[in-house]
């Protein structure tokens, strides 16, 4: 077992190396969600230029979204295993292989190899939890806060790359949108190799905020692979109705965000005859809003009841969706934006409170992992909801009945939170407060 020297308090003066790392990280999650974000903007093309349905089109959606849920829980293992840069730098590599080969796929079942398993996996290792890893490891003060910023980042990639995206496949083509995100992709590799590190004393220093006198954690050994470590948790933490109400409330959350809005908002408006580059712009808009209110939930999991806030968002998300058939039309009228607007404040506004319970009922060694298989149910969710309403397109010719389904399970998903039972937050050691995290450990 390797044991890390003590370490100096950081540095009062000039830029803490945490907020490089902080920056590469929302680089690169970035870039995983931008390749996500972009598949609603490119079902109409691809089914234009190659004839496939919507079922088809949509099916491999579904498959990249459960992979890309499923992997989050063995990425965690994986980079406790063989270190957060390896794992981040191969992810990049991969979803830009799997974007990049669709430039030259010509069959079906080449867009569900690729954007299901390739681009999938890649995404997947650059989840949340990666997210969380970093937060819970390189920042001491303002954790909830920093958890926040990296819930956005798949807000500002949706912001970033689908008005570009929707211009080059309205333009050029679709195969320029997806060379757009293979090339963002390679660029940012070589970065986060270069700045990333895994822990703050590879680099000599302390996480931001770091008490003094701190001294880091040993590093633990290596018993257990990452599937066995991975599995293991879930079989321990299934004995929790608590587990099960964070597995399920955020299996809705993702029918109701990835699967539905990400993935059918833009073909829904087009049915409703708006163009697909305003939809696209509209879909970017939510993005921008939910940077401001995924931050904002940070802050307030720091001071309400986590439980409260899961209520207000799913039960207020959930009367929204009900109205949005009514609310679509050739033209984007103030009643369209108002829901974009509050759409966009509760996007991922549901991680912060959820990656707090994590920790609260589980504890710091077991929540990094625990996190990642409730992520993985809200991915899963979300690939339900894409075959779903793809397949309530295909079958009634509007996505009316995936509305209202979406609505309905967004306000009983509301009144799952309040049967989380009270925990009181667990008071740590100032040397082990610095070791933990809102919901990642560094002995898994």
């Amino acid at each position: 077992m390797t044991v890390h020297a003590p370490m100096s308090p950081s540095p009062t003066r000039g830029l803490h190396r945490a907020w490089l790392v902080a920056a590469i990280t929302m680089g690169a999650l970035i870039a995983a969600a931008g390749f996500r974000s972009s598949t609603g903007a490119l079902l109409e093309p691809l089914e234009a230029d190659f004839g496939w349905s919507r079922a088809t089109t949509s099916g491999a959606v579904s498959l990249n979204l459960v992979v890309y849920g499923l992997t989050a829980p063995f990425a965690a293992a994986l980079m406790e295993r063989f270190g957060v840069r390896r794992v981040v730098a191969a992810s990049l590599a991969l979803v830009a292989l799997g974007s990049g080969l669709t430039l030259v796929m010509t069959q079906a079942w080449q867009l569900w190899v690729l954007w299901g398993f390739a681009v999938g996996i890649g995404t997947g290792s650059l989840a949340l939890v990666f997210g969380a890893i970093v937060a819970n490891r390189w920042f001491v003060a303002h954790r909830g806060l920093v958890v926040g910023v990296f819930s956005a980042a798949s807000s500002t990639g949706q912001l970033v790359f689908l008005p570009a995206i929707a211009h080059l496949a309205d333009g050029p083509g679709w195969r320029w949108a997806a060379g757009l995100v293979t090339a963002f992709a390679l660029l940012l590799a070589p970065l986060v190799w270069l700045v990333l590190r895994d822990h703050p004393a590879d680099l000599g220093t302390t996480p931001y905020g770091a008490p003094a006198g701190w001294t880091p954690p040993p590093a633990p050994a290596v018993e257990r692979g990452a599937a066995r470590v991975a599995l293991g948790t879930l079989a321990e933490s299934a004995r929790s109705r608590t587990f099960w109400a964070l597995f399920a409330t955020f299996w809705i959350c993702g029918w109701s965000t990835n699967g539905l809005i990400g993935t059918h908002f833009i073909p829904a408006a087009h049915d409703h005859g708006m163009p697909e580059t305003t939809s696209a712009s509209l879909l970017a808009l939510i993005g921008v809003f939910d940077i401001v209110g995924t931050i904002a939930s940070g802050w307030l999991t720091d001071r309400v009841d986590s439980r409260y806030l899961l209520f207000g968002y799913y039960f207020f998300r959930g009367l929204s969706l009900l109205f949005v058939p009514a609310l679509l039309g050739p033209h984007v009228h103030p009643s369209l934006f108002l829901f974009v607007l509050f759409y966009g404040l509760d996007w991922v506004a549901t991680v912060p409170p959820t990656v707090a319970l994590c920790r609260q009922h589980f504890g710091v060694e077991k929540a990094g992992v625990v996190f990642g298989w409730v992520f993985a149910s809200h991915m899963v969710g979300a690939g339900v909801a894409a075959s779903f309403a793809g397949w309530v397109r295909q079958v009634n010719g509007d996505y009316f009945a995936a509305w209202m389904t979406a609505g309905g399970l967004c306000v009983a998903a509301a009144v799952v939170c309040l049967t989380i039972p009270r925990r009181p937050v667990e008071v740590a050691p100032a040397h082990e407060d610095a070791e933990v995290g809102d919901c990642v450990t560094d002995s898994m």
